[in-house]
């Protein structure tokens, strides 16, 4: 099975930027751990600060991957164009927030992603990645 996991803006700060929030391990220490956990699944990472970046990741995964683990983080609630490229490719997205974005200011409240993927996530920390990769698993 092959997952492609595309982190938008900011998440290459992990493990150092606002760690109340969002933790103090870097993601590439979570994606080791995640690939020991998951030996059957062939991750590829793509992280992201620029917008049309994200989407030509989408596009180049989009219908060849098997699922696409998504946390587009600030263009969540800006981005017309990365809603428009999942609903433009076939591989399944899981939408994944590290935070709880619906207990953070009012203007994340709203995604531009939510109604264009399978699924959504939010507030379960690094946890919400693995969910999704069991969620691909399971069908």
């Amino acid at each position: 099975m092959k997952i492609a996991i595309i982190n938008g803006p900011n998440l290459n700060l992990l493990g150092t930027r606002e760690t109340d929030i969002y933790g103090n391990i870097s993601f590439e220490m979570f994606l080791d751990q995640l690939t020991g956990k998951y030996p059957s699944v062939d991750f590829s990472y793509y992280q992201s600060n620029i917008e049309g970046e994200i989407i030509s990741a989408l596009q180049r995964v989009g219908f060849e991957y098997d699922g696409i683990v998504l946390n587009p983080a600030g263009y969540t609630h800006t981005s017309v164009a990365i809603g428009d490229a999942i609903a433009a490719i076939k591989t399944p997205v899981i939408e994944v927030h590290i935070s709880n974005v619906h207990a953070r200011e009012d203007f994340r409240k709203f995604s531009h992603v939510s109604g264009k993927s399978v699924g959504s996530i939010f507030g379960l920390g690094l946890r919400g990645y693995e969910l999704a990769v069991e969620w691909f698993l399971s069908r």
